[in-house]
């Protein structure tokens, strides 16, 4: 039996059924439209041998479709009432549930999934979508790839390069696990209810360790620092931790770094060289 995936009406049936009322608190806007799942399965190159990880399936669209691709599934739903569905949802459009795992739990505080996931993908609540995708880039060394439908200014957020008035922190702090991408815009109508904001799908592709994470945190506190204050130079933002103005010239500069320059010109490689320096001290 093949399987077949979700229509418009259908989910409003089901959300009928369950007396659903879509919460602003968690982010709930279902896709209701079978070829945007389709197409977002097809952008994250997701084949039957891959271990698929979809955060929040709301009431199972993608997930069928995730499904018709892939041979093993683990989706993470916070929504006890939709999590205890998604089952029965994907036995009546022809999935095996042995090719499907579903966590009952909040994905922030997800710490193990068996059988080592390496895709991601992801309708991401807008509330909460960058800490998610930072949580889990982390955590789970074993994705690979992926793809996030998220709101379009954080998408550009995400995506963005150094020298952008947009680049910030998400964006640099994403680079240290993997290269980013504005894979495709997404019409708010594939959406029930509509939402009052854009959507677009950023893919990414992990890349090899850049250091440690005695290094990683260091450099984290680097990012923090620089777009916290992103109009002061570098060599202002970094006295203290260098131990005066000077003393942060000279750190700067031996880490090939302009003193007088701004940390939104800085790529996470440039963050990641004034750590080392720091590390050594």
């Amino acid at each position: 039996m093949s399987i077949t995936l979700l229509g418009a009406g259908e989910i409003r049936q089901i959300a009928e059924s369950l007396d659903l009322r879509p919460t602003k608190s968690l982010g709930q806007n279902f896709v209701i439209d079978s070829n945007t799942c389709q197409k977002i399965v097809r952008l994250a190159g997701i084949t039957s041998s891959d271990h698929v990880v979809e955060i929040g399936p709301g009431l199972g669209s993608l997930t069928l479709a995730l499904l018709q691709a892939s041979d093993k599934v683990t989706a993470i739903e916070i929504d006890k009432r939709l999590a205890d569905q998604l089952e029965i949802t994907a036995k009546s459009h022809g999935a095996s549930l042995k090719d499907l795992v579903i966590i009952n739990a909040d994905a922030m505080e997800v710490d193990e999934i068996a059988g080592r996931p390496d895709k991601l993908v992801a309708n991401l609540p807008y509330n909460i979508s960058v800490p998610v995708l930072l949580t889990f880039l982390e955590k789970f060394e074993s994705i690979t790839s992926g793809i996030v439908m998220v709101q379009s200014e954080v998408a550009e957020r995400l995506a963005a390069k150094p020298g952008s008035k947009i680049y910030g922190v998400p964006s640099a702090k994403a680079a240290w696990w993997a290269d980013l991408q504005l894979a495709d815009s997404v019409s708010r109508s594939i959406f029930w209810p509509v939402p009052k904001v854009d959507s677009s799908l950023v893919k990414f592709t992990r890349h090899k360790p850049l250091g440690d994470e005695t290094l990683r945190k260091l450099t984290f506190e680097l990012v923090d620092r620089a777009f916290g204050q992103r109009r002061k130079m570098l060599r202002s933002i970094y006295a203290d931790l260098a131990g005066g103005s000077a003393q942060a010239e000279q750190l700067l500069i031996a880490s090939g770094i302009e003193p007088t320059i701004r940390g939104e010109a800085l790529t996470i490689d440039d963050f990641l060289a004034i750590a080392r320096q720091l590390d050594r001290r």
